[in-house]
């Protein structure tokens, strides 16, 4: 009987612990599949060398309206703020004593032709008289003489005529330019004087505008040498110019650079550029600060990331991760050129085919095995939607009507 009991005590233990190895065998942790990363596979591009400068949009013609005659303003015709075109009349300046002075020197006409009339007929009569040999020579040649001084005194009354008059349109000053006028620098009652500083108002043209702005002079220099080596090559048509206003948002309207300044600032070292800006519906004011972006060349198989691939240690050294053949991590040094959009150009450090790791970075180490997905820009992938839409917008309306 003991020996029966100690049989099955056996046999239960043997039971109970081939069930506990079956299910430790089951609990069993098994290994986590390789972590997903986003890569893009860079290819040579043929990409437009755009340089973002600050600067500062300045009106392209500036005038200041002032008297040509002095006298009391009578009359502010135009509205501040306002479009004016040229030859606008802006103020009205006293017109009655340049009226009279025109009576006064017109009256001095007449008088100078009525003598110079009379002067006339003496002559005629002496140069009859003289071939009658009746006259003195002296006679005769007084008399051409007083017929030359009457000439020049109508000649002088005409004058006067035309001064006093050009004095009466004066008196209404007008638009030297057209453009946008300021605030009113005086007021009906004021004296102003045709030989004085004082300035009634600012015309400012702004349709077109300019964007001046400054570039470094080795940004140039290095420029030139690509230009020269072949590296970087100049656009067919001229050089684009885009604005990107204070706020951040980019100006609908594209210009074009007209100039580049011939002498570096010695205080700064930086050069002057311009470039000129449609402006129909008056965004831009003089002043206002902008960055400007200008195309400076084209540059052939240019290898290009984007710019949240790179990453940068403590001393400012970038990288890249890149996938290998067999899907491992391996971190890259890397030199980064310019800017291209939203992507940087790589100089050195990758070849055109690699692939390099862009979303997924807290989950890729270097040495890691991962499971790469090629990665879609989002705003690529968010604007696709909306643009399936519209074709189907167009789609549907370009159906016939069933009746």
């Amino acid at each position: 009987m003991r020996m029966l009991f100690v049989r099955l005590a056996a046999s239960c233990i043997s039971a109970l612990s081939l069930a506990a190895c079956e299910q430790s065998g089951a609990s069993a942790p098994q290994a986590p599949p390789p972590p997903t990363v986003g890569f893009v596979t860079i290819a040579p591009e043929t990409l437009p060398m755009t340089t973002e400068l600050p600067g500062r949009v300045a009106a392209t013609r500036v005038a200041e309206v002032r008297p040509r005659v002095s006298g009391i303003v009578t009359e502010q015709v135009f509205q501040q703020g306002a479009t004016v075109r040229q030859g606008d009349v802006l103020y009205r300046i006293d017109p009655a004593p340049f009226q009279a002075q025109v009576d006064s020197v017109e009256a001095t006409l007449r008088r100078a032709r009525a003598a110079q009339l009379d002067a006339r007929q003496i002559a005629e009569r002496q140069d009859q008289l003289r071939k009658s040999n009746v006259t003195t020579r002296q006679d005769y040649e007084s008399a051409v003489a007083r017929l030359a001084q009457a000439d020049a005194d109508v000649a002088v009354a005409e004058a006067g005529v035309v001064s006093a008059k050009l004095n009466l349109q004066y008196s209404n000053v007008t638009a030297p330019i057209s453009g946008r006028i300021g605030r009113a620098l005086i007021t009906e009652g004021a004296l102003v004087s045709a030989n004085g500083s004082e300035n009634l108002a600012t015309i400012q043209q702004l349709d077109p505008i300019y964007a001046d702005f400054t570039q470094p002079a080795a940004d140039l220099i290095r420029l030139r040498k690509a230009l020269a080596d072949g590296s970087l090559t100049t656009s067919v048509n001229e050089a684009r110019v885009g604005l990107r206003l204070d706020d951040g948002t980019e100006y609908r309207h594209p210009g074009r650079l007209l100039f580049s300044e011939a002498a570096v600032d010695a205080t700064t070292g930086q050069v002057t550029l311009r470039g000129e800006f449609p402006n129909p519906d008056g965004e831009l004011l003089p002043g206002m600060y902008v960055r400007v972006e200008v195309e400076q060349g084209v540059r052939n198989a240019s290898l290009a990331v984007p710019q949240q691939a790179v990453q940068r240690d403590a001393t400012g050294q970038a990288s890249l991760l890149v996938v290998t053949k067999d899907n491992k991590i391996e971190q890259r040094s890397v030199v980064v050129g310019r800017s291209a959009g939203q992507r940087w150009i790589i100089e050195q450090g990758v070849q055109a085919g690699e692939r390099v790791v862009v979303d997924g970075f807290q989950r890729a180490r270097a040495g890691a095995t991962v499971a790469p997905q090629p990665w879609t820009d989002p705003a690529i992938a968010a604007a696709k939607p909306a643009e399936e839409t519209a074709e189907r917008a167009r789609a549907q309306a370009d159906l016939p009507v069933q009746r």
